[in-house]
């Protein structure tokens, strides 16, 4: 029996849907990173990046090579990154939103007074 798309979608969404896990697909755009710089980067515990990075490479939204006693991770794909953007860019315009409601808001109760 298949999964509907949607459905698909919404487990996907769900898979992201964890801070340290967004915070690992941001900075693995500017490229290839080895697990101590993750760590570096990130305040979380080692046991706790694992886990996470284990949920993100059985998702296959991120590969994993030995390169040494070293790991590196990267983004599978373009379209990762591509995805990365168009949520920063979907979250400025719903701020930015809210920012001119604020706005009109504020000039409203000025009138009041």
């Amino acid at each position: 029996m298949s999964v509907p798309l949607y459905q698909a979608k919404a487990e996907f969404f769900r898979m992201l849907g964890h801070p340290v896990r967004i915070r690992v697909l941001e900075l693995l755009q500017d490229g290839p990173m080895p697990v101590r710089d993750l760590l570096a980067a990130i305040e979380v515990e080692p046991s706790g990046l694992s886990q996470h990075l284990a949920v993100l490479r059985r998702s296959g939204i991120v590969t994993s090579a030995r390169e040494g006693s070293t790991v590196v991770y990267e983004l599978a794909g373009g379209d990762v990154a591509d995805l990365m953007t168009a949520a920063r860019r979907i979250l400025t315009e719903m701020l930015a939103g809210r920012n001119e409601l604020l706005v009109e808001l504020r000039d409203a109760e000025v009138a009041k007074q």
